[in-house]
């Protein structure tokens, strides 16, 4: 019987504007059976533009104007692709992307907004944005910060009187008052007058602007940004240590380079909001204009067309009826006046003062809560007559991905008491990260196989983990990778979207191999109810490999990654956890670790990776093949983002308990030293007195490295110790771990 729906049509998404989160809550609630949504955005988070004046001026955080998108795209079952489109090649129906190969639709929608970055002389070395936010966020705090402690003038130079550029002016004037600065801030205008509102509005913003001291400057013509001023055609420079672009809209200048339809750089989209001439294609937001019916660029418009184009995106994949989309011509106008406080203005009418900003507030939020209250996952119920057992197995966490779904140590270890011990040309087989084979002509070779269950929808980031999980083996050996085999299932679905998902899991995992030194030379592909990725690799080493069985009794132990990717996975799964956490794990998850094994291994006594078992069954597995004891040190353990809260508040991988049973710790308890790691670091028992060098050298290849713990003469056990957090690595840990805690 069919349990699940084939994949035949590829939906793309291309950008995380309002209208595609609006399709993407949508899309969660009633998914289109057979349509894969794919969603292509630079980060992990979209930023709500409403909210952005309240941002700067200080009442909000950044976490109260950022969509997740990471959380929306697992509640719509979406994959996320951090990367930037930079072209489209609508005859072949790809989007090209900044950073990997180009990615093939049947139907995709265009939603990425605007941008602020002038073309004026010396504005790229030292003027901003007012978008993309991420990049004048960062900027703006800097700025406060330096501003706050008197190490830059608090000259401000905002180009462009419309709404927007008033606005941030107005709001950075309070945040550095409230921060105990005078400001200087001028907005300057090329126009006569600041515009985007009738002359009620205008004159309330004037006299708002007036009252918390903003210089006006109009028929402004700039000639050139400089470092500490904005020159003027004739009239007086104007002192400018922070530069501010906000004059009008700018399409992204990439699109300009494709044959879209479009008019001045912005898309030409119809009544359907599809691209003019082309039914694959649609697009909505600030970066698209409509000839018929013009509007200005407002986030309003973007969340008013998204259920119509979630209707016609249905419509386009399954053969349906499109809808069309009539903009209003009215709308509301809340604009931000600095401190918590708005004017209002539509159909001529205007409205100011407190209770304006929170009729703002209050919509401002219902907008965010659209986007990121999102429902909980809810586990089935085991109903009807079963046999002893499913119904505890079924009552438990629903399964991790990863090394999350692997089989405990203790069933594991059971299961291999049968196998052969090493004889002939195998030096060493069961109970280490790899086989050890003696090669005829001199030398070793490695051999070790590892595959994933998928933990994300995105085959081309989940190949390149998978296949650093695998090689991590042959580095924790000291060895040089050599070829490798892929084991690959991929859910059912149509012939050409397999086509296209093999190339992708194809084309990474050749990069990857080649990056290490080795070659892809085949491997076994089939068709399964879930992606599954794995790899058989081996590689070679003139001495004998490393192992696990020769650490010393005073070595340190380094670590070169942080753990808790478990616990951030399975709350992932929940749609529990930070995207920002998610998405910062998964890039440290995907580099290669060639260059920490080629610094660790020449100096290591033993070394292994840490995965499945958590960090405490790799230390222990070191203990008991060298025959120590091992001190952890808690506060110099390295920790993902966002995992530490997790793990406090109840979250863990389905594998945690079975790991904390086979690996007892003494001591403070801590249950991220059981939680199981995909593409964990590197764990070297390294002699104490070259360890501060190795952390030097790794620091100077562009790695990290943590002194975590030391061997005792013992036999196996593990103690855990609270130790300083204010303490680093190399010398100084060392030192202080002989030294009472006095924090």
């Amino acid at each position: 019987m069919l349990t699940t729906v084939p994949y035949t049509r590829d939906l793309v998404l291309v950008g995380g504007g309002h209208a595609h989160a609006l399709v993407l809550k949508a899309w969660g609630m009633d998914p289109l059976p057979g349509a894969r949504l794919t969603v292509i955005n630079p980060g992990p988070t979209a930023p709500y533009t409403g909210m952005l004046p309240g941002y700067v001026a200080g009442h909000y955080g950044r976490d109260d104007l950022e969509i997740d998108l990471v959380r929306l795209c697992r509640h719509a079952g979406a994959r996320l692709i951090f990367d930037k489109a930079v072209g489209f090649d609508r005859a072949r129906r790809e989007v090209a992307l900044e950073g990997r190969g180009p990615l093939t639709y049947d139907v995709a929608s265009i939603d990425v907004g605007i941008t602020a970055q002038m073309d004026l002389p010396g504005f790229a070395e030292h003027g901003i944005g007012a978008k993309p936010l991420d990049t004048y966020a960062a900027r703006w705090r800097d700025f406060l910060e330096q501003t706050a402690q008197g190490q830059v003038a608090p000259d401000v130079a905002v180009i462009g009187g419309g709404v927007a550029g008033c606005e941030l002016a107005m709001a950075m004037t309070f945040a550095l008052r409230a921060a105990g600065v005078a400001p200087r801030v001028t907005v300057i205008e090329a126009g006569p007058q600041i515009s985007g509102v009738g002359d009620k509005a205008r004159q309330r913003m004037l006299v708002a602007m007036d009252g918390l001291g903003i210089v006006v400057k109009t028929e402004a013509t700039v000639v050139e940004i400089c470092a500490d001023k904005v020159l003027l055609s004739g009239q007086a420079p104007v002192a400018a240590m922070l530069c501010v672009g906000a004059a009008g809209a700018f399409a992204h200048s990439w699109i300009a380079h494709t044959d879209l339809p479009q008019r001045d750089g912005f898309i030409e989209i119809g009544a359907d909001l599809g691209v003019v001439g082309d039914k694959a294609l649609f697009a909505v937001g600030d970066c698209a204009v409509m000839p018929h019916a013009p509007r200005p660029k407002a986030g309003v418009f973007a969340v008013r067309a998204a259920p119509v184009l979630h209707h016609n995106l249905r419509a386009a994949l399954s053969g349906g009826r499109r809808k069309t989309w009539k903009p209003q011509k009215n709308y509301l106008k809340l604009i931000s006046m600095g401190g918590q406080t708005a004017m209002a203005e539509k159909f001529g009418v205007t409205l100011t003062g407190p209770f304006m900003w929170r009729w703002k507030d209050r919509i401002d939020r219902a907008f965010m809560d659209r986007v990121n209250d999102l429902p909980k996952m809810v586990v089935p119920k085991a109903m009807g007559e079963m046999a002893t057992g499913v119904a505890e197995i079924l009552a438990a966490r629903p399964l991790c991905g990863g090394c999350g779904a692997k089989v405990g140590h203790g069933v594991l270890s059971g299961a291999l008491q049968t196998v052969a011990q090493p004889s002939g040309e195998v030096v060493a087989g069961v109970g280490d990260d790899a086989a050890v084979l003696r090669q005829p002509g001199g030398g070793f070779q490695v051999i070790s196989t590892d595959h994933l269950r998928s933990f994300i929808d995105d085959p081309e980031l989940m190949t390149r983990i998978a296949a650093v999980h695998a090689l991590g083996d042959v580095w924790a050996m000291g060895a040089q990778p050599q070829v490798g085999l892929a084991s690959i299932v991929v859910p059912q679905m149509s012939a050409e979207l397999q086509a296209r998902t093999l190339s992708e899991i194809t084309q990474v995992a050749t990069e990857v191999l080649h990056a290490a030194g080795a070659q892809l030379v085949g491997g076994h592909t089939t068709m399964g109810p879930e992606l599954t990725i794995g790899f058989t690799v081996t590689g070679t080493r003139e001495s004998m490999p490393l192992t696990v069985a020769a650490a010393k009794a005073g070595d340190v132990l380094i670590l070169t990654r942080p753990i808790g990717s478990g616990v951030l996975l399975a709350a992932d799964m929940a749609g529990q956890a930070d995207g920002r956490d998610v998405a910062s794990a998964l890039a440290i998850m995907a580099q290669a670790q060639d260059r920490e094994a080629a610094i660790l291994a020449p100096v290591a006594h033993a070394m292994t990776d840490v995965t499945g078992f958590g960090l405490a069954g790799h230390v222990k597995a070191i203990c008991e093949a060298s025959g120590t004891d091992a001190d952890l040190w808690q506060d110099a353990i390295p920790i993902y983002a966002g995992a530490r809260a997790l793990s406090d508040a109840g979250v863990s991988s389905t594998l945690m308990p079975a790991n904390h049973a086979d690996a007892p710790i003494e001591g403070v308890q801590d249950a991220l030293l059981y939680d199981p790691q995909t593409a964990g670091g590197l764990l070297a028992a390294v002699p104490e007195g070259q360890s501060t060098a190795v952390i030097e050298s790794l620091g100077a290849k562009g790695c990290v490295g943590h002194v975590i713990g030391r061997l005792t003469e013992g036999a196996g056990h593990l103690r855990l110790k609270a130790c300083c957090s204010k303490v680093g690595t190399g010398s100084e840990l060392l030192e202080h771990a002989n030294a009472p805690c006095s924090s």
